[in-house]
């Protein structure tokens, strides 16, 4: 079985950053894709930023310039710093992973607890 554990989180000024990880716990050989998506009540959850399967990485226009994420795949972790936050980001974000369990099964399709991330003044 797989577990994403996410901490970072919580509220800040327009303008501030804050910075979220993802941990993927469980008998893991590989992880194909991770990354990060948001929610906001009433809305469609959106792709924020993520690792795609070969490395890639794909960001929402919205956050281009802004949000950066990285990963320690000796971890299994990945990162999400966000600067110059705004209001409009304020949102539910949650971590998501694809990959290989060493028993040779794949996994997809997992989510992590969610954090909320506040911003304003």
């Amino acid at each position: 079985q797989v577990q994403l554990v996410q901490s970072g989180g919580g509220l800040v000024q327009p303008g501030g950053s804050l910075r979220l990880s993802c941990v993927a716990v469980g008998s893991i050989s590989s992880i194909y894709s991770m990354g990060w998506y948001r929610q906001v009540p009433g809305k469609q959850r959106e792709l924020v930023a993520v690792f795609l399967k070969g490395g890639s990485t794909k960001y929402a226009e919205s956050v281009k310039g802004r949000f950066a994420i990285s990963r320690d795949n000796a971890k299994n972790t990945v990162y999400l710093q966000m600067n110059n936050l705004k209001p409009e980001d304020t949102a539910f974000y949650l971590c998501t992973a694809e990959g290989e369990l060493v028993s040779g099964d794949t996994f997809h399709d997992f989510w992590g607890q969610g954090t909320q991330v506040t911003v304003s003044s």
